[in-house]
């Protein structure tokens, strides 16, 4: 329901300022996007193998792909890391010194620093839980025909469509012609 609101009001702000939101998201990093995108998507099938793992039993492919979605997800954060870097270096945070002189352009920043840094916070929460059922499954503390880890998937699969979204509005907006 949050991420709807927000991107309603992106909708929303973008039919009412379309010059501002194209020139802003020309700003944006389309390539670490891109690459974030692939390794989300590549996240969503180890988890998956995580999870049918678990439901078959096999306790190393399980953990394997747990691990492997434990390092994906680090790996996106990583690239937003640099890539929220990079836009600050270029001034691209609302406020003063704002770099871009279309102040509709400080609307679209404003609403992207908010989406993808939620998005980053679910990502940990994600995280936080594979870790969390990950040690369980190791020590073998938690059985693993749990619905646990297939509520852990669904919850990561959310997450990624999420990011599947905001993808296209955040990063392919100001470059079509």
């Amino acid at each position: 329901m949050l991420f709807a609101g927000l991107i309603l009001a992106f909708a929303v702000m973008r039919a009412l300022h379309p010059a501002g939101f194209i020139l802003a998201g020309r700003e944006t990093e389309v390539a670490l996007g891109t690459a974030n995108t692939a390794i989300l998507l590549t996240s969503s099938l180890t988890m998956a193998v995580a999870a049918e793992a678990a439901r078959a039993e096999l306790r190393r492919a399980t953990l394997w792909g747990m691990g492997l979605t434990l390092a994906l997800g680090a790996a996106f954060l990583a690239v937003k890391g640099f890539e929220w870097s990079s836009d600050l270096e270029k001034h691209l945070f609302p406020g003063d010194g704002f770099a871009l002189a279309e102040p509709s352009a400080q609307i679209f920043f404003a609403l992207y620093w908010i989406m993808t840094s939620l998005h980053a916070m679910h990502m940990l929460g994600g995280m936080t839980v594979v870790a969390w059922l990950g040690w369980q499954a190791w020590r073998r503390a938690r059985p693993l025909r749990s619905p646990a880890f297939e509520a852990a998937a669904l919850y990561w699969h959310l997450v990624d469509i999420v990011w599947i979204v905001l993808y296209p509005l955040l990063y392919l907006g100001g470059r079509a012609p």
